[in-house]
């Protein structure tokens, strides 16, 4: 099964970051975490990966909503998109499909929180490509 919203933009790593921050703001997303994926495992284990960043955008409605309908939900919050470098001039850019909640609580009471977010998302990614 499918996990990931994705799409890859032909902009450089840094504009994405910032271009991403901005597409999740306008639907209503805030960023409340980022981990720089290259920077800790070159800092923890000397590992060389591409520029990449963790951002955990999270929309508090749908947050709220999501736990009311599942009190566990926080398990899988906030809503993880990845910024990836895959080469000088290109950039992927994915994040979990809210989905996966319902998949994997078996709540259909998430049904409509996760489709929210996942148009919300998917919205943000279509932006980076406009």
């Amino acid at each position: 099964m499918p996990y990931a919203l994705s799409t890859t933009v032909s902009r450089p790593y840094a504009d994405v970051v910032e271009a991403t921050r901005s597409a999740l703001a306008d639907q209503g997303f805030g960023v409340l975490t980022e981990i720089d994926l290259a920077a800790t495992l070159k800092a923890k284990i000397d590992a060389h990966i591409a520029p990449q960043v963790i951002l955990g955008a999270c929309r508090p409605p749908l947050a709220h909503a999501a736990v009311q309908a599942e009190p566990s939900i926080g398990l899988l919050l906030p809503c993880n998109v990845v910024v990836r470098a895959v080469d000088e001039g290109s950039t992927l850019v994915e994040a979990m499909d809210p989905a996966i909640m319902v998949t994997l609580t078996g709540n259909p009471t998430l049904e409509a929180v996760a489709a929210d977010a996942r148009t919300r998302l998917t919205a943000a990614l279509d932006a980076l490509s406009a």
